[in-house]
This record gives C-alpha cells, structure tokens and sequence, in this order.
C-alpha cells in the first residue's frame, strides 16, 4: 500500500519507497539514541545519507517549524488573553522543550523527502 508523502514524512519512513522506518527507533523520545539512523532502507535499500554531512540542513527545516510553532503560539496567546512578556516567554520555552525531539526528527525527514527521489512503484502482474 503506497503512502502519501505527508504520510511519510510524519510517519518518518524511507522518502523512496515511503514503507520503510528512518530511525532505527520509532520512540523520539529516548534522548540516547534519537539521532540514530538506519544507514540503509531496510525495505528496498535507499541510503538515507548520501553524502557527509547531509542531514546539516535540516537545520533550516528545523528553525522554520520552530518559527511556525512559536507564531502559533504567541497568536493563540494573544486571542485568549493578554500574556506579559514573561509567560509568552516560560510557555514558548516549556513548548520547545517538549517538542525538540519531534522537531528534530521531523525536520530530518522533511530534508530526506526534499532531496531524496522517490522510486517508481513496480506494478505487479497478477
């Protein structure tokens, strides 16, 4: 069953055939390993890094959805109260906080899916 690049990217899976797992464990949250990578697809054989230092711009990914959850934020905020600038600044911290490890993955595989291509699917004969 194909999925949808959305689907893929938010699933974390192999932006070529979409099926397979990015990460070697699914949990971002395990702090220890949540870097770790599988090198190759473990479905049909993509190598996630195609180059050293790859993965480096994600970087950018990162600070744009990091931009887009603190705009967020502060308008939501802002349209349910008036916060100081001090509780704009605890909330945006506790909310970076808890989602970092998302962020990080999300924007890795955001960058994977931008410059990764994705196969043909091989139509089978029934």
């Amino acid at each position: 069953m194909a999925r949808s690049l959305l689907a893929s990217i938010f699933g974390m899976r192999c932006p070529s055939c979409r099926e397979g797992k990015l990460f070697s464990n699914s949990n971002p949250y395990r702090l220890k390993g949540i870097a770790e990578m599988h090198n190759r697809c473990p479905n049909c054989g993509q190598v996630y890094e195609p180059e050293p230092g790859f993965f480096y711009g994600s970087m950018y990914v990162s600070y744009g959805i990091t931009v887009a959850i603190y705009v967020a934020i502060v308008v939501l905020m802002t349209i349910f109260g008036n916060p100081g600038i001090w509780e704009i600044v605890i909330s945006l911290s506790v909310v970076l906080i808890i989602v970092a490890p998302m962020v990080f993955r999300l924007s890795r595989s955001v960058w994977a899916h931008m410059f990764i291509k994705r196969k043909k699917e091989s139509k089978k004969n029934d």
